[in-house]
């Protein structure tokens, strides 16, 4: 059973860094064919696709978020971790890590979620 916890602080100020860690356990982020993703929702609002990082350490963001996102990993420690630069009020969000099979899409792991709030 793979199981996926994110952590971070719950409030940041805006044009601050938001700062979140993705702890996998079950299975390992080099496992062939999965992506390690990060998925947000704020308030009232569908889920939104943040980017991802692969077994090998490639990586690939919303062109929306492109300048501002960074996703890493450590895999000694079997995490993966994101920045999101430059923060606002619109990303006060839900954020979850989701393991996504590269095949087919499926999004079949999902961390609980940890609320953001951006705000002085």
């Amino acid at each position: 059973q793979v199981r996926l916890q994110e952590s971070g602080p719950g409030l940041v100020k805006p044009a601050q860094t938001l700062s979140l860690i993705c702890t996998v356990s079950g299975g390992s982020i080099t496992t062939d064919y999965y992506y390690w993703s990060w998925i947000r929702q704020p308030p009232g609002k569908g889920l939104e696709w943040l980017g991802a990082i692969s077994n090998v350490g490639s990586t690939y963001y919303s062109p929306s978020l492109k300048s501002r996102i960074s996703i890493s990993r450590d895999t000694s420690k079997n995490q993966f971790s994101l920045q999101l630069n430059s923060v606002t009020p619109e990303d006060t969000a839900v954020y979850y890590c989701v393991r996504e099979g590269v095949l087919a899409g499926l999004r079949d792991y999902w961390g609980q979620g940890t609320q953001v709030t951006v705000s002085s």
